[in-house]
């Protein structure tokens, strides 16, 4: 299905959005393994993925007829951008065909030596009617990036920056703030744990919300489980 446009945006409205990843160092890391996950999660009732690499996409177009929130993850030295830091990964998204690509749109300076600000408004002229999603860590930079022309902006940075580390997650109150000032749809993003908490961002307005970690993460999850039990470790 086309989910050009606006079509993207009533079809995830109001609802959940999975992210489906896994780094190189974990153990579900796999196109195939990614491809089921996201199965899974659209028959769970997911209305979006999210996903990293083309090679991952490709896979997830497989298995799921649902929009797809593209990404690649890229490590620069010299930059702590590394959510689709460049043009490159930003075209080769692009020719992969997602329908909405989300970027690091921070204040932080991207590989090239380049601002957000000077990155983005180039990326909208070569990228024409593509979707593209501002991957935020403050009310600010979400702010600026609805004025730059992002179709959306999101709070998923929010708390894994230098400027940011340390605050309370999910960030309701950054998410209440953009959705009652900006003009584009507020995706919720970010250590978003519980049902209860995804039912908060609803209740402050966001159009929709993205859900990793507490869905696709065995790893992580297991370790939260274990370290309630270290409390009861036999003493010897």
């Amino acid at each position: 299905m086309d989910y050009g446009g606006t079509k993207l945006f009533d079809a995830i409205n109001g609802k959940l959005i999975v992210s489906c990843q896994a780094l190189p160092e974990e153990p579900l890391h796999s196109p195939f393994i990614m491809g089921r996950m996201a199965r899974a999660a659209a028959l769970g009732g997911a209305a979006g993925i999210r996903a990293n690499s083309v090679e991952d996409i490709r896979e997830i177009k497989k298995e799921v007829a649902l929009p797809i929130i593209g990404i690649i993850k890229q490590v620069y030295d010299g930059s702590d951008v590394f959510i689709t830091p460049t043009a490159k990964e930003v075209e080769a998204l692009f020719r992969e065909g997602v329908d909405m690509i989300a970027l690091d749109a921070t204040d932080r300076i991207r590989p090239d030596g380049a601002t957000i600000e000077q990155a983005f408004p180039m990326l909208r002229r070569a990228f024409g009617d593509q979707l593209f999603m501002a991957d935020c860590a403050t009310f600010e930079e979400a702010a600026r990036a609805a004025e730059l022309g992002f179709d959306c902006v999101a709070t998923t940075l929010s708390g894994y920056t230098a400027a940011t580390r340390g605050r309370a997650l999910p960030d309701l109150e950054m998410a209440e703030r953009l959705v009652k000032t900006v003009s584009v749809p507020v995706i919720a993003e970010g250590g978003i744990s519980t049902p209860e908490e995804l039912k908060a961002l609803f209740g402050v307005g966001v159009h929709a919300a993205v859900v990793g970690s507490a869905i696709t993460r065995p790893l992580e999850l297991t370790r939260r489980f274990v370290a309630a039990t270290r409390a009861f470790d036999p003493i010897e």
